[in-house]
């Protein structure tokens, strides 16, 4: 029963920061953040809450900062609002998953749109390539050929020959 204990007082401290952040934290510096997990030790001693945010990486070291000077003032809430007996240290990490998930998310387009041009263009050649073997073309429409050569007139007479 207690093996789960720790993932519950993760989840109720990531509710309660995601909540003290939104509304009581004043702080300029914490600009659009979300808090993505919060891992609690066995022990339930230290809170390692991970967060992503919005903007460049200047805006990124800005929440950081802002989240460290927020931590006490977070710590002292989360005591009033969680039931514990000892309110865990809260460390703040920047979640690298999710922008390391957009890098992937987006080599994986380039590459599903290179292959698209590659086998459109691969098509294109092939599509010549049949067009001058006469492979797939009608035969009145080949060059050359036995489908390509002229009827034979018909001499009825009438030309001015």
């Amino acid at each position: 029963m207690s093996g789960n204990r720790p993932e519950r007082v993760g989840e109720a401290i990531r509710n309660e920061l995601s909540e003290l952040v939104s509304r009581e934290v004043h702080d300029p510096g914490v600009g659009f953040v979300t808090f993505t997990r919060v891992k609690v030790s066995p022990d339930l001693q230290l809170a390692r809450v991970y967060y992503t945010t919005m903007g460049d990486e200047k805006a990124q070291r800005e929440t950081a900062k802002a989240l460290k000077r927020a931590a006490p003032f977070l710590r002292r809430q989360l005591g009033q609002r969680i039931r514990l007996r000892r309110v865990p240290e809260v460390e703040f990490f920047y979640d690298e998953s999710i922008a390391q998930g957009d890098r992937i998310e987006r080599i994986l387009q380039e590459l599903k749109a290179e292959s698209a041009s590659r086998l459109s263009s691969e098509g294109a050649t092939a599509t010549e390539s049949r067009e001058r073997s006469g492979i797939g073309v009608p035969a009145h429409e080949r060059e050359g050929g036995a489908g390509a050569a002229k009827p034979p007139t018909i001499d009825d007479g009438n030309s001015d020959e």
